[in-house]
């Protein structure tokens, strides 16, 4: 049986049908579902088998990217959420997604702090980026690992720049296993903090952490956005002289269909 994934839209939220597409792919039966009609109790958390908080500006990023559903989440939905995390369903929030979780305090978890901060550059940043899985607990990025895939995936974001405070928070993320992806460079399985391999500045080149319990998966870049193989726009690219980056790379875009495709499949033996 495929399993039901819940899809959060909020006023705002744009990346909720290309996320839809990436589920279906990976085998989940997506529906997308409004947070107004889960305050009304139309839809239950507890039918649903893996959670998606996806990309765009909900609530038009008012008082910060992501803070007011945040504040949804860890208000409104406290207990629900809680308890959708603590039974162990994958759950993935990617880009305004990725800072909802992390201003809501549902990531990194257990009652450490962190943020995600204007870029460095100073400006909104849309590009491509190529991505490795270090060892972590995800088990998001399980089947990356095991086959030794990288990503490469669009980032469009202006407040993305990953951090905490103190050299001991980031060896206690390490150590924990809860740095899930990292932006590579073109001849390494790391950016060294070099742009545009490293888009935004986040320290140590995180590009997305995990709970410690590996079901929870937020992420800046977007992989949902690279699942389908487009040879001809990347000809036209090509002719153009524009070019398409990494997105050329077919071999990416089934890593981008395999991260969807290990959540999914974590969901169905729940």
């Amino acid at each position: 049986m495929r399993p039901k994934a819940l899809l959060l839209h909020a006023a705002g939220t744009n990346r909720d049908e290309d996320a839809a597409l990436a589920l279906a792919l990976a085998g989940a039966e997506p529906e997308i579902v409004h947070v107004n009609a889960l305050r009304a109790r139309e839809r239950r958390w507890q039918d649903y088998r893996l959670l998606v908080i996806p990309g765009g500006f909900s609530y038009a990023d008012a008082l910060g990217a992501g803070r007011l559903l945040a504040l949804d989440l860890a208000s409104y939905f406290a207990d629900e959420v809680a308890a959708f995390v603590a039974s162990g369903r994958p759950v993935i929030g990617i880009c305004n997604g990725f800072q909802v979780l992390v201003k809501s305090g549902i990531l990194p978890g257990g009652g450490r702090r962190a943020t995600l901060a204007h870029n460095e550059a100073g400006r909104f940043e849309c590009r491509w980026v190529r991505l490795s899985a270090p060892p972590s607990a995800s088990i998001w990025t399980r089947g990356l690992r095991e086959k030794g895939l990288s990503l490469a995936c669009p980032v469009a974001h202006g407040e993305g720049r990953f951090y905490v405070e103190g050299e001991e928070e980031l060896a206690g993320l390490e150590a924990r296993g809860q740095v899930a992806l990292v932006y590579a460079g073109p001849r390494g399985p790391a950016a060294g903090g070099a742009y545009p391999a490293n888009p935004n500045g986040s320290l140590a080149d995180i590009a997305g952490i995990c709970n410690e319990g590996g079901n929870v998966l937020g992420l800046m870049p977007h992989p949902e956005n690279n699942v389908v193989a487009r040879p001809a726009l990347w000809r036209r690219g090509l002719a153009s002289g524009r070019g398409w980056g990494p997105s050329r790379d077919e071999a990416a875009t089934a890593a981008c269909l395999e991260l969807w495709r290990a959540g999914v499949s974590y969901a169905a033996q729940l």
